[in-house]
């Protein structure tokens, strides 16, 4: 059968047929979670998930253990998930190592566990590989993407902004949903969390309008307040303030470029308590951003200090009520407070 949505899966999943093994596919943080949650509510109870859900990495070489895991019997639950993340990993192994674990996985496709669900992910695969054409065939493929093309990724988004919108008890005035489905780039997690926003801003009026898109809503166009976060980790001063003017140029408010760089150095904060070796996905479920954002946060914020993190803190505070008093230049607000953050580090 075709490959079903993020939001298909749900409906398929209300119809209580056994779904004995999954293919997440695709590279959309945002929308694996929302499956990933979705068959845990499904199949089991919130009191035996400590038992019940698995998770091994295919990455790390955890076929074998996964699939034995996949073939015993759950405690204190009759289902059990077990989760196999980055399962095109496989791809990449030696010869005789990447036969192995193909065979491991045809053989427990051929007869698997009735009380188990078997959730592979994979960002892609090669419809060549004789594992992407096992996976196609042995289980439920789920995209999880929104794909290349920049208007297919748009339109996706715009239907997503809608239905979170509902779910929030709010709906869009004409071309508002497009707008931010724009502003945030189709960054699916990014969207959410503005549209929680705009809903608590919209109030008892119900409807998010265009201006409330506008002025609450920082866009991500060809520049991008993720491009201050390697000059503030590395002291570029000069090239951070010539990127504030430029920003400044382009017509960005300070008050909300203020906001976009607080949610910024936020996540590089919360970046530095991410530990070991990760990669852009990893990165992406911690800190709850795209990929390419989240890698960015992580490395960044390995370069920076936790004193030099914390006094950062206070200089985005004092930069807040100067521009909120309204008794000072906003760009000369915005200047010292770039100044202050690429700073050299006093002992």
């Amino acid at each position: 059968m075709p490959p079903l949505t993020s939001h298909e899966l749900l409906s398929r999943l209300k119809k209580g047929k056994p779904v004995p093994a999954i293919l997440l596919l695709g590279a959309e943080p945002y929308l694996r979670d929302l499956c990933r949650a979705q068959l845990i509510d499904q199949y089991v109870a919130e009191a035996a998930r400590t038992w019940a859900v698995s998770r091994f990495s295919a990455e790390r070489g955890d076929i074998e253990a996964a699939l034995d895991q996949a073939q015993t019997l759950p405690m204190l639950s009759p289902q059990q998930v077990v989760f196999l993340e980055n399962s095109e990993a496989i791809e990449e192994f030696a010869d005789k190592k990447r036969e192995d674990a193909v065979e491991l996985l045809q053989s427990y496709l051929a007869d698997p566990a009735p009380f188990t669900v078997l959730v592979l992910e994979a960002a892609q695969l090669d419809q060549r590989m004789k594992l992407s054409k096992l996976l196609v065939e042995k289980s439920l493929v789920v995209t999880v993407g929104l794909g290349d093309d920049p208007n297919q990724r748009n339109a996706a988004a715009v239907a997503l902004a809608r239905s979170l919108a509902k779910e929030q008890g709010v709906e869009f005035e004409k071309g508002a949903a497009e707008d931010l489905a724009e502003c945030v780039s189709a960054d699916l997690q990014r969207l959410k969390t503005e549209i929680e926003k705009l809903a608590t801003f919209a109030g008892e009026r119900k409807t998010i309008l265009l201006e409330d898109v506008a002025s609450m809503v920082i866009a991500e166009r060809t520049t991008t307040v993720w491009e201050m976060a390697d000059m503030i980790a590395s002291r570029q001063g000069k090239r951070a303030l010539d990127f504030l003017h430029r920003l400044l140029r382009s017509g960005e408010e300070p008050i909300f470029l203020l906001g976009g760089l607080l949610f910024m150095y936020r996540k590089l904060i919360e970046a530095s308590e991410v530990k070991g070796a990760v990669n852009g996905w990893q990165a992406a479920r911690a800190l709850q951003m795209a990929p390419e954002k989240a890698e960015l946060a992580v490395r960044n914020a390995r370069k920076i200090s936790q004193p030099r993190l914390l006094a950062g803190v206070r200089a985005f505070q004092l930069a807040d009520n100067r521009l909120k008093g309204g008794s000072e230049n906003p760009r000369a607000v915005m200047e010292f407070l770039i100044a202050e953050l690429t700073a050299p580090e006093t002992r």
